[in-house]
Order: C-alpha cells, then structure tokens, then sequence
C-alpha cells in the first residue's frame, strides 16, 4: 500500500456512499440523502422540490442559449461565404478556434464563482452573451469573425462547468443521474435544434437577424436571472456542523484521517464480509425553526464571497490541472465525454461543408433540419438513460447491502457503446457515397442516441466520486472535452484530403471504440484507484474555497 492510501480503510474511499437503509430517508423512502443536508432552511439542499427545479431551468435556458450561440453558426456560413467573402476552411478554423476558446475559459472564470458565488457569474456572462450577439450581428471581417467566436465561447465553457456545480449545489447523488441526463438533453436542444431555427432565420430575414434573435433571447436571459435566480453556493452558519458528503459512515477531518460516527457498528467496516448490516438509529433529517429564512432580497444578493487569500483564489486556475492528471479517472471522464462530444461536433461541421454541394445541394434551412435526427437520437438516449442509470445504482446498491460504488453507473455506457459507430459508419460512408439524405440523418440519430449516457455517466460519475473536488475536477474536464474536438475539428480537412471520408471516419470509430472500452478497466479496478488516490482527493478537497462545512 503507498503512502498515499496507508489509513484510508479500502472499504470507504472518497465516493463510496450508503444509499438504502432506514434513516435520513427522502420522502419516507429507504434512500439515505447524500450528501446529507445541514438543518438550515437557507442550505439549497433542503429549498422545496419548486425552488430547485426553477434554478436548474433557468440554467437550463442558459445552456440553451450558450450552445444555441456557438452552434448556429453553421447554418449561416454559406450566406457569409457569398456577402463577405469567407472561405470555408476560415469558417471551419472560427469554430475550432472556438472550440479551443472553450477549453480555457473555465479556467479563467470559475474561480470567480468558487469566491463570489455562482449567481454574479450567471448574470453577468449572460449580459455579455448578450454583447457579444450585437458584435456578431455587426461582423464584418475576418478579425470580428475570429473574436466574437473566441469570446463567446470564452465566457460560453460556464455551461459546461458551472452547471455541474449548481446540480452538485442542489441535488442528492440518487437524482444526479437524471439531472446530468437532463442537462445533456438540454445542451442537445442548443446544438441541433438552434440550427434548424437559424435556418428558417437566414432564408427569411437573412444571417444577420439570426444573431438579433440571439439579442432578445440572451436580454430576456439575463433579466430572469437577475430577478429569479437564487444563488446555490451554501455558506453554513457558525453554529451549523453541516455533515460530510462522502459516506454517512466515515468522514475525514481537517487531517485528512477518517473517523468513524458513532451510529456506525463493527460490522459496518467492511461492507462486503457481511449481508446483514447492523446500523444504530441516529438523529434524522430536521430543519432548526431559529434559523431565519432569507427574504426575497437577500436570496437574490448579487455576492456570496467566500473568504480567502489571494494565493488561494489564483490556485484555482492551475490546480484543475493537477487533479486532471494526478487523479487517473478525472482525465479518463474527461477523455470520454470528449470523445462523445467531438462524435457529435465533427459530424455537425462535416455536413454544413459536404451537404451544401452536389449531390444534396442543401440549402441553410435544409442543413439546419439535419440536426432534428441528433434532436431525436439524444432524446430517446436521455428518457432511457437518465432514469435509468439513477434506478441502476439503487438496484445495484442494494444488492451491495445498500453501498453505493460510482463505477456502478459505467455500466450503463458500456450498454450502448455500439451505437456510436454503427452510426457514425452510417454518417460517413454514407455522405462519401453520395447515398440518400436518410441514410447519414439515421446514422446522425444513432450516433447521437449512442453517445448520450455515456457523456451523462461520465460527467455522474464525477459529480459523485470527487464531490468536494467537483468544480475543479470539471475545469480539467471541460479543458481535455474541448481540446479533442478542437484538434479533430482543425485536422478534418486535411485529414479528409489524405484519407477520403470514408477512411477518416474509419479511424475515427476505432478511436472512439477504444476509449468506451476502457470503462472496463474502472470497472474492475476504479474502487481500488479512489483508495490509492484518496489522500490525494483530500487534500485538494480541504484546498476548495467553498466546502460545505
């Protein structure tokens, strides 16, 4: 055993949580809330069913919109190829160097909304959003192009690591699954759906007013933020000893060592030497009636600024890195929701630049119809995955005397890990071959249908292995998911130029095949790598700005 795991009982690493029993329960059921919510009727957590759904719909609509801005372009770029001038490669390298804009963007804000809350960060990138639709709208060379892209998606990578910490905010491990699923549905409907609009826009108003419509939604954005999002980051009263989210059986100290509850018997040290867990009664879930609510005003307060040194603050926009690379299934998360991310952006700039020639001669509202079959796919892989993976873990759970392992949910990938090339051989082959239009929208569908639940169980997996971490551990996420898309969106041309369509597509399933199969590897050896990595977990846990304690 390294130095590293030497004290961490192998039984209850970082992550592994009782889910099922008969205390702490959600709405009289046996599920055991974790993380366990403190007894302040301020700690969002414990905000009604309403409060919490409103917050997360109004991220929702900002994902929407943020996706909506990077992605609608693509249906614009033969209109801007003939009014300014553009060539296509420069229309493609815009949205790689986009791509590239997102993978450290969250590096430079994110630590704003660990120190000053979540809600200022919302508000005022939306107002900027906002900004940038002007400047686009105005664009009128290639030096507009190259910055409203690179700023837009600057400030647009809070959508992708922003919302996990709202989720991890607001809701319990036995929901997450389903609210990640819904998550990626929704950044889905912002990707292939805006499209299809934007090209009704363009062949009825022209390009420009596709970026004035983006205006009014980001101004009408903004304005439900400021007046109705409540911030989620929970700053516990001084009296308040909120519980840890790691297990309710063992929590680290300040040391990083565990200790045990006292509710906790003997028995209970190793969960898998015996099916009868023996669990003392403990207090159960309670609200203190001394702890005054918060007025509508003070609930919309524009900071929440947590209290630490410059060095701490500045921290935070490397030490994502660190975990990125030092915690092996931060960066295999990573690459897979990466992965599943570029099956979807390279498809998408594939067919704005070969279905706008012969044989198909698409025009832009044609092209933007073509992201109703990722529409589709995406939906029907988000109502099967999304509950499914959260009724999995239960399943699974109590067939584990009610423990509750993160790598339960990677089964799920694994179900429809061939989804993703059967479809993309359908895309790709197709589109070579000149084959009717339905044959690549199918493919287009099953791709999309396929790299779902993986994308959700990854991000899942995360948000309940490394809880404490979750903020940075998505940054370091955020950064690899984007650098491969950038990377395969800036090689596709020439790529395509050696190797045909065909032969690129080929390789690009083979790629994709690889990395859904080492889920294997975290299924069978994932447990063992949170112990071995826990001290390392801890410690970067005990550095958060904004730790629940």
């Amino acid at each position: 055993m390294t130095s590293e795991s030497r004290g961490i009982d192998p039984a209850w690493p970082p992550g592994t949580v009782r889910i099922e029993g008969a205390f702490g329960s959600d709405q009289g059921s046996n599920i055991i809330l974790q993380p366990k919510p403190s007894h302040d009727p301020n700690d969002p957590l414990n905000w009604s069913t309403w409060r919490k759904h409103l917050n997360f719909s109004l991220v929702s609509y900002y994902v929407i919109m943020v996706f909506a801005l990077i992605d609608v372009a693509t249906v614009t770029w033969g209109p801007v190829n003939a009014e300014l001038g553009f060539s296509f490669e420069i229309l493609n390298d815009s949205y790689a160097a986009g791509c590239g804009a997102l993978c450290i963007g969250s590096v430079i804000i994110i630590p704003f909304a660990l120190k000053y809350g979540r809600r200022p960060v919302y508000v005022f990138s939306t107002a900027f959003q906002c900004a940038i639709s002007v400047w686009t709208a105005r664009m009128m060379n290639v030096a507009d192009l190259m910055l409203v892209n690179i700023l837009s998606c600057v400030v647009g990578a809070l959508a992708e690591v922003l919302v996990q910490m709202t989720v991890a905010d607001i809701y319990f491990v036995h929901q997450r699954g389903l609210m990640n699923g819904i998550y990626v549905w929704i950044m889905t409907v912002g990707t292939s759906l805006s499209p299809l609009a934007g090209g009704y826009i363009v062949d009825s108003q022209g390009w420009r007013w596709v970026w004035w419509w983006m205006v009014i939604l980001f101004g009408a954005g903004f304005v439900a933020f400021l007046f109705l999002y409540e911030e989620t980051k929970f700053v516990a009263t001084p009296t308040e000893q909120v519980p840890p989210s790691m297990s309710p059986e063992k929590a680290p100290n300040r040391k990083g060592n565990f200790e045990h509850h006292e509710n906790v018997t003997k028995d209970e040290e190793n969960p898998q030497e015996d099916s009868k867990i023996r669990v003392e009664p403990e207090i159960g879930y309670w609200i203190d009636p001394s702890i005054r609510k918060k007025t509508y005003l003070q609930r919309l307060a524009l900071w929440t600024i947590s209290p630490s040194s410059l060095a701490n603050f500045a921290r935070h926009s490397y030490e994502p890195f660190v975990m990125l690379f030092t915690i092996p299934a931060i960066f295999f998360m990573a690459v897979v929701y990466g992965a599943m991310t570029a099956a979807v952006t390279v498809t998408v700039t594939t067919l704005s630049s070969w279905m706008t020639i012969p044989p198909y001669n698409f025009t832009a509202a044609q092209i933007g119809l073509m992201g109703l079959p990722s529409f589709i796919g995406t939906s029907f892989g988000i109502l099967l995955a999304g509950p499914l993976s959260d009724k999995l873990i239960v399943l699974l759970a109590r067939r584990n005397n009610g423990i509750y392992e993160p790598k339960m949910r990677l089964w799920l990938s694994l179900a429809f890990k061939i989804f993703v090339p059967a479809g993309l051989i359908m895309f790709g082959v197709g589109l070579d071959r000149g084959l009717p239009w339905p044959v690549p929208a199918i493919g287009l569908g099953l791709a999309s249908f396929g790299s779902t639940p993986p994308s959700s169980v990854s991000l899942t997996y995360l948000t309940d292995a490394y809880t404490d971490i979750v903020a940075g551990s998505l940054v370091g996420v955020t950064f690899i998911r984007n650098l491969i898309s950038t990377v395969f969106v800036f090689a596709l041309a020439p790529w395509i130029a050696s190797s045909g369509l065909t032969g690129f597509y080929i390789t690009f399933i083979v790629i994709l095949t690889v990395i859904l199969l080492g889920n294997i590897l975290f299924l069978i050896y994932g447990k063992k790598l949170r112990v071995l990595g826990a001290r390392r977990y801890l410690y970067f846990a005990g550095n958060q700005i904004d730790l629940r304690e």
